[in-house]
């Protein structure tokens, strides 16, 4: 396991330059929260104590149903589509992409590392968790559910493939602009964020 870190490291050393910080998770509408320590994000991550039910697939077709039927066009006053995220254990990372392109620019590729190396750490083994790609309000509502879907498996395909953690451990969803971290600014950056959610344990 070790070399394969390793390896991962040494792509993201070529490739990357100084890594911006993953963050703390803060409501949305609150000022940018805190960056954090490795042991914090370790500790931000563990302790689930009851895992959510999630069926990926339905989720995705509600998410398409409730934007084909153009339901709270407001940004601002739309619920939360999957509010069953709210109180679980998870990181909020700055991930950059190209614009309006599922591409991870080069200079997030440290992140993704230190991610990584952050789930291979003994006390998180035993956990799977959800990958969540967000997109500000900006352009079209359905164009921005597919992107951040497309994101957030690219983010998914990166960890797996470049850092070699175990796609077994790895799920993932874009929820566009439906659940959006900061409602009071919905074209904010802040809004293209992406959630590291722990959502159950190894089976």
């Amino acid at each position: 396991m070790k070399s394969r870190r390793r390896i991962g490291w040494l792509v993201a050393a070529l490739i990357g330059c100084p890594a911006l910080p993953a963050q703390a998770q803060a409501p949305a509408g609150n000022q940018a929260p805190a960056e954090g320590t490795s042991e914090e994000w370790i500790d931000r991550l563990a302790g689930l104590e009851t895992a959510p039910e999630f069926d990926l697939a339905e989720l995705r077709q509600q998410l398409a149903e409730r934007v084909k039927s153009r339901t709270d066009p407001v940004p601002s006053k739309r619920p939360p589509a999957v509010p069953q995220l709210s109180g679980l254990p998870q990181l909020v990372a700055d991930i950059r992409f190209d614009e309006d392109a599922a591409v991870v620019r080069p200079e997030s590729y440290r992140l993704l590392g230190r991610i990584a190396d952050t789930l291979y750490h003994p006390s998180l083994l035993e956990y799977k968790f959800l990958i969540v790609g967000h997109v500000p309000s900006t352009g079209r509502r359905d164009h921005n559910l597919t992107l951040s879907q497309r994101r957030a498996d690219v983010v998914r395909d990166v960890l797996v493939n470049t850092f070699k953690l175990s796609s077994k451990r790895l799920l993932s969803i874009g929820l566009g602009e439906e659940q959006l971290l900061d409602r009071a600014r919905p074209t904010s950056p802040v809004n293209a964020q992406f959630h590291l959610v722990t959502i159950g344990k190894m089976l």
